[in-house]
């Protein structure tokens, strides 16, 4: 165990003692947090089957794990935020009592981690010390966890350092697959059976069992960072959000930091890594986080926000040097990768990495593969896990503890039809609006607008309280602030009569955001439609890309029938919320079909 001179908070030292007593395990680990310790747990892995060393040469200390076939992703249906009145939940979360959860966790974390290392990681989400970070100690039996969380958080000395005898967020793991004398253990060991990631909102701890993968297993990202910290932040009067954030530095030197919040499958990832394209000579885009952000009001009244991670947990299958060539870099090396396919000279590969596959791969599942096995050699949620200091894009403010400050909110989703390019909201609260009806596609059938699946603010699975009241919070924070960023929505994806896309997205998003900047700064021109402010042809910069302006006009076109139908579609979504649901959302929706009466056709 770690030198108890190190250990001199006394409520962790009696919860390690509990937990000890209760899961039963062969021997307890204090995580240090160092390379060595980083490596002899990879070269424990590595020796244990769960990880496979990669070529030296083409992927340096990198690796590549399979997980089993039945723990791939994350178990929304299994996720559960436990509070005393049921309505404090909301409608878009799994309710459970807490006293009963707990009684069924303690049964199942009774003897768990028999034959097996007990980890003990502490953690900060955010730099350690920091006013705006929040330190957790996760303890696991699984050292794949522990190395993740090296990745992916601060952990270990420091963090201990800095927690003294506070506070901290208790966050239990096991992959509850315990060992008898003589079991031979499996490389990725996880509970057929019984699998739970529950939030208790009472006193803010996390448990999670059975599955040892992504966020169902590494506490610190979507439990701690955003179902636990999203009812702090609004008990603090701060925010915990789903968001990229992103620097635009113009060719002035300049930076305008932006938040942007996306449903899965929209390019988030990308776009907080985004590269310029040739024409855009001194524009530069600066990453400080690509998935969870804190936003608080400062003294003065200005948002700012830190990104409480330190690593990026990715998704694999479509990163390729065209769609994030900052990423590709960042992964060249130090990288651990999750049901990726390995090449035969000791590589990954992954669908859409390459335009034409290799002839003969190993799948994620360790069988032989070539072109024409009429499966994926890679799993669709195929990940990888890196530090942030291997991306190029990093922006050295990402270590500030003070955070950035916030000049504007983007919000998108993967739609084909009736949303333009970009828009600016009127104000905070129609802005507000439009985040909480995001939605994307769950098809690619461009008339079928009920196939659209809504996400509030891209935070439905991750909202740990009632999400009507995260709406009020979110309206309430225009009248704590001084400097109120705008809010815009983008829509990447609109496509033409003929199912072609109309934007070449990728590098290009940059021309938004710069009329994005342009628009905070009070530079950049736009014309009044019924959604709020859009750029004419005129006010993109077209540099570099020869764009019609009639294709623009197709992609910007606001048909008032279509967007009618839009608002209409929103009703079942606001109803569900029931009474909690702050009435300025039906005022702000009646508003904006009150101001389409006049453009639609009369019967």
């Amino acid at each position: 165990m770690q030198d108890p001179t190190t250990m001199t908070n006394p409520a962790l030292n009696q919860w390690i003692d509990e937990v000890r007593a209760l899961c039963e395990p062969d021997q307890v680990h204090v995580c240090d947090g160092s390379e060595a310790e980083y490596q002899r747990l990879c070269k424990t892995l590595v020796t244990a089957g769960t990880f496979i060393r990669l070529d030296e040469a083409k992927r340096p200390n990198s690796f590549l794990c399979r997980s089993d076939p039945g723990d791939v992703a994350r178990l929304e249906h299994r996720t559960f935020v436990c509070t005393s009145n049921r309505e404090d939940a909301g409608p878009t979360n799994n309710w459970a009592d807490p006293a009963s959860m707990r009684v069924e966790l303690s049964r199942l974390f009774k003897g768990s981690m028999r034959g097996r290392t007990m980890y003990v990681i502490p953690f900060s989400m955010g730099q350690p010390g920091s006013d705006l970070s929040m330190i957790g100690v996760q303890i696991t039996d699984s050292a794949y966890v522990a190395v993740s969380m090296k990745l992916m958080a601060h952990i270990g000395l420091p963090v201990l350092r800095a927690l003294g005898t506070g506070e901290f967020v208790r966050c239990l793991h096991s992959v509850g697959a315990p060992l008898a004398p003589g079991d031979r253990d499996v490389p990725w060991p996880c509970n057929a059976e019984h699998k739970y990631i529950v939030s208790f909102q009472d006193d803010g701890s996390i448990a999670s069992f059975g599955s040892g993968y992504g966020g169902n297993a590494l506490l610190g990202k979507k439990c701690l960072a955003l179902r636990t910290a999203s009812l702090k932040g609004r008990q603090e009067g701060w925010l915990a959000e789903h968001m990229l954030i992103m620097g635009v530095e113009a060719p002035t030197g300049k930076t305008t930091y932006v938040a942007a919040a996306f449903p899965s499958a929209c390019g988030k990832t990308n776009f907080a890594m985004l590269l310029p394209p040739e024409g855009f000579a001194g524009w530069k885009v600066k990453t400080i986080g690509d998935d969870i952000a804190w936003i608080r009001p400062d003294a003065v009244g200005t948002l700012r926000a830190i990104n409480p991670e330190t690593g990026f947990f990715g998704v694999a299958p479509g990163t390729n040097e065209k769609t994030n060539p900052n990423m590709m870099a960042a992964i060249a090396r130090d990288t651990i990768f999750t049901n990726c396919a390995l090449t035969p000279d000791g590589d990954v590969w992954w669908e859409g990495l390459t335009d034409v596959p290799p002839p003969a791969l190993v799948d994620w599942r360790g069988l032989d593969w070539t072109p024409q096995a009429g499966r994926p050699a890679a799993h669709p949620n195929a990940r990888f896990t890196v530090s942030r200091d291997r991306c190029p894009s990093m922006d050295p403010s990402a270590a500030d503890p003070t955070g950035v400050q916030i000049s504007a909110f983007i919000f998108g989703g993967r739609l084909s039809h009736t949303f333009p390019l970009v828009f600016e909201a009127r104000d905070w609260r129609e802005g507000v609006y439009w985040a909480a009806t995001l939605g994307s596609e769950a098809t690619a059938a461009a008339e079928n607008q009920a196939a659209t699946r809504r996400d509030p603010f891209a935070m439905l699975p991750f909202c740990g309280y009632n999400m009507a009241d995260y709406f009020t919070h979110w309206l309430s924070m225009d009248d704590r602030l001084v400097n109120v960023p705008a809010i815009f929505r983008v829509n990447w994806f609109r496509r033409d009569e003929g199912g072609a896309f109309l934007w070449p997205g990728f590098r290009h998003n940059v021309r938004v955001l710069k009329w994005i900047v342009q628009r905070t700064e009070n530079t950049g021109d736009g014309e009044a439609a019924s959604v709020g402010l859009v750029p004419g042809y005129d006010d993109i910069d077209w540099n570099g890309l020869d764009y019609d302006r009639q294709t623009f006009d197709a992609l910007m076109k606001l048909d008032p029938a279509e967007l009618e139908r839009e608002l209409q579609s929103h009703d079942a979504l606001l109803q569900s919320f029931g009474q909690r649901l702050p009435p300025e959302l039906f005022a702000i929706r009646r508003a904006l079909l009150d101001g389409l009466d006049g453009a639609l056709p009369q019967n």
